[in-house]
Formats: C-alpha cells, structure tokens, sequence
C-alpha cells in the first residue's frame, strides 16, 4: 500500500530548505538564550527573554541540541532529514501543548510563556510540512504515490 504523502514533490527543495531554517532558528535562538542565561540555574524560572520567548539555561541548551539535530539531518539527506523533520515536529507540537499547559504553574521548568508556545508550535507545524512533502523516493515509487492519490480522487 502506497503512503498517502508524495514523494518527489516539485518543492521539496524548498521544504528541506525550510527545514533548515527551523533548525536554523532553534540554534540562534538557543544560542541568544546561553547568552542571556548564563550563570542562571539550568531551569531557572524567571523572567530571561531571548528574541522576545521566555527561556532558561536548560530551555536553550534544548533548543541548541534539536536545532543541530535537524541541521545535520538536511545536511545528509537521503529520506533521513523527513525523519529527523517528523520527529522534531511531533516532539516541538507536544512540547508547546506541554508548555501551554504547565506555563503558570511550578511545573514550568523550561520557562515558556505564550510567544514561546506559539513560535514552538508554528516551528512543528514547518517541520512537519517539510516532514511530509520532503521525501525522495525513485521514479518507481513516484508513480505509485501518484497513482494512490489517483484513485482516491
């Protein structure tokens, strides 16, 4: 049975090229929120603000890490930056819900606030967009995908 997701799709370039810039952005971002944290415990919750999110030591070093993930998954390629794009946008998706969740409460360990929650989540929805239209496959596997959708319309 043939996945309901392209493969092949015309702009895939562009959906690894926007995965890129996701992972880009958690790095730079990251990176900001070490610099505004730093001597800060690992999760701290106070009012550290890095591109107008709120984050703590652990929260950047997070976001560091799954930034360079990602980064180095569009570097590679070959079907494993769709992984690695799924992944992190499931992850990213549950972790803003998760934040949402726990922002006025002790349990905020990761020191969200409600720009934190939304940028989250808009980088899962990118990274699941790149995740779905990104992979590449033979022109065998093409013709099948393309066949599928075919039938269902």
């Amino acid at each position: 049975m043939a996945s309901h997701f392209p493969v092949n799709h015309p702009l895939r370039p562009t959906y690894r090229a926007l995965g890129g810039l996701a992972g880009l952005y958690l790095i730079v971002f990251g990176v900001l929120g070490l610099i505004e944290t730093s001597g800060d415990e690992f999760f701290a919750q106070n009012d550290a603000e890095a591109l107008w999110q709120g984050t703590n030591l652990g929260h950047s070093v997070i976001s560091i890490a799954v930034g360079l993930i990602i980064l180095i998954g569009v570097a590679v390629g070959r079907n494993i930056d769709v992984a690695i794009h799924k992944a992190a946008g499931y992850g990213l998706g549950g972790l803003s819900l998760a934040g949402l969740a726990v922002m006025r409460t002790d349990a905020n360990y990761l020191n969200f606030t409600m720009p934190t929650v939304i940028v989250t989540m808009v980088l899962a929805l990118v990274l699941l967009l790149a995740g779905m239209y990104g992979k590449l496959g033979t022109d065998e596997q093409a013709r099948a995908s393309r066949d599928a959708r075919l039938l269902l319309e």
